[in-house]
């Protein structure tokens, strides 16, 4: 029978030259899974049926005819099925990189995030893409988060989440050179990605999450002496979030010393780290659990979760692929889409 108190959850199979239709197909198979949201998934059939062949499972879907009727399941026990036909078989390459499927992504996404503005889906769960090959397809920007900021109308700050079980991290650059990184540090902006984590914790069921906030410079600048950027940027974003008032006590700290700031998360003193640039978080959140990464695309007006990892082309085809961060990313999006779907209905005050 339908389960009205589970959110919607968009799930999407991927670049169809990787890993993505195996890794649901695999997920899927998880009796719990459907125990987490109203799943429906988005995509072309043949794709599907490849990652069942692959993965030697079969999976029942119920055809749905498209996301506009979702909350109107009578039974979401099976995944609903909206069929797509974004490419075909024959304009992929299984483990390269091609403009077919870069489109492809393009395209079941954005049928995607139309259902979101439509309030038709509570979240989107998407399998693993490849950039070069969206570029090639049609991306105009630098990565998928800044496309989906764009589509859905964003105007406020937004950065990416990587996630590791209880412990978050969002960054304040991320996919720009690093001799840039300096230049996008501000009071602003590191009080904005602060703020923005500690509200996603929030909404993903943590009630007082504490965030630490990393310093930029080896040591910490060593008092200035090697490099301003924790004295004239950092410690000052730190104390303005500090001065502010929280739902909890003290949520923010910082800036500690990068190279020593995961220790403290491990030893369970905070639930969230901000660092300055990419590989000052990705570096450590891989090594501590790269299976059970997942990305979380903060800030956008709906939760949309994938995986950390890529799309594997070098394993695509072999049933080799892990599903554990496709699992956490599902149980993200369906907590933090009940939330996002408890917050549209509540009346306004």
């Amino acid at each position: 029978m339908a389960n009205a108190s589970l959110p919607v959850v968009a799930l999407t199979l991927g670049d169809p030259a990787g890993i993505g239709a195996e890794l649901i197909a695999r997920l899927l198979t998880k009796p719990e899974a459907m125990q987490q949201a109203n799943l429906v998934l988005v995509g072309d059939p043949w794709l599907w049926e490849h990652g069942q062949r692959i993965t030697g499972v079969q999976v029942p879907t119920v055809p749905l005819q498209q996301l506009a009727h979702a909350r109107d399941r009578t039974d979401t026990h099976l995944p609903a099925f909206v069929s797509m036909d974004s490419v075909s078989a024959s304009a992929i390459t299984l483990g390269q990189v091609g403009a077919a499927g870069g489109k492809s992504v393009l395209q079941v996404l954005n049928l995607c995030m139309d259902a979101a503005l439509a309030g038709d889906i509570d979240a989107i769960c998407f399998a693993p893409l490849n950039k070069q090959a969206m570029k090639l397809g049609g991306l105009r920007h630098e990565d998928e988060l800044h496309h989906f900021a764009e589509y859905l109308g964003v105007t406020g700050y937004f950065c990416e989440f990587n996630t590791l079980g209880d412990l978050w991290t969002s960054r304040i650059s991320s996919h720009v050179p690093l001799k840039d990184v300096a230049s996008y540090l501000s009071v602003e902006r590191i009080s904005q990605a602060a703020e923005l984590i500690y509200n996603a914790l929030r909404a993903s069921g943590l009630a007082a999450p504490k965030v630490a906030i990393a310093g930029f410079n080896p040591h910490n600048g060593d008092g200035g002496t090697c490099g301003r950027e924790e004295i004239d940027i950092i410690a000052p974003a730190v104390q303005a979030l500090q001065a502010r008032d929280w739902p909890s006590d003290a949520p923010f700290h910082g800036p500690f010393p990068a190279d020593t700031i995961f220790l403290k998360a491990q030893a369970g003193e905070y639930q969230a780290i901000v660092t300055m640039y990419h590989d000052q978080g990705q570096i450590a959140i891989k090594l501590l659990g790269f299976s059970r990464g997942v990305t979380v695309q903060g800030g956008l007006p709906i939760p949309i979760t994938t995986p950390a990892h890529g799309t594997a082309y070098d394993i695509a085809g072999q049933g080799k692929a892990n599903v554990e961060a496709t699992w956490q990313a599902l149980q993200i999006a369906a907590r933090m889409g009940a939330a996002h779907r408890d917050r549209q209905a509540a009346p306004a005050v």
